[in-house]
């Protein structure tokens, strides 16, 4: 299938317009379960992105179109990856960030709120699904923000407590 890296990442949505998410094609509003399965196989986790789907699904309890609200990804986290902290703001979201390893970063893309993963690369980082044309790309996190993260009331970041070697 495509949508993927070959080491096993989701990185374009577009590809799972096959599987529903929340009544409506899962390429329309899979950001969140995308960014999920991508820290659940960062982490060795073992899962088939299709059950990240199911479960997360299931999780919301009005069956409408939308995206995975901000409740369904506190508590999936919580369930499946209980070390990620989450931090809200701009600047906070940016600080943390900056010294993890990896994480979830919710922000507005072209005034959509989106979830997007990255993982930690040498000094640098790997951002997965971001947008067409940035499906998987490398960056430092200070430019990420300067060029995709602009204030709003949607930024915030979830990730694995920070190594503090880094």
């Amino acid at each position: 299938m495509n949508g993927f890296s070959s080491d096993g990442y989701i990185v374009d949505q577009d590809y799972f317009g096959d599987y529903e998410y929340r009544t409506i094609p899962a390429s329309r509003n899979g950001c969140g379960w995308i960014a999920v399965y991508n820290m659940r196989h960062y982490l060795g986790h073992g899962t088939d992105f299709k059950e990240v789907i199911h479960e997360m699904d299931g999780m919301h309890t009005l069956r409408i179109p939308g995206p995975t609200t901000m409740p369904v990804m506190r508590a999936y986290l919580k369930k499946y990856i209980p070390e990620m902290e989450e931090q809200e703001g701009r600047e906070a979201a940016l600080t943390a960030a900056r010294g993890s390893r990896a994480g979830i970063l919710r922000y507005s893309e072209a005034e959509v709120p989106h979830f997007i993963s990255f993982i930690r690369d040498g000094d640098a980082f790997r951002f997965f699904n971001v947008n067409d044309g940035l499906e998987d790309f490398t960056s430092s996190m200070e430019m990420f923000f300067a060029t995709h993260v602009k204030p709003s009331k949607y930024v915030s970041v979830f990730i694995l407590k920070p190594d503090r070697n880094l």
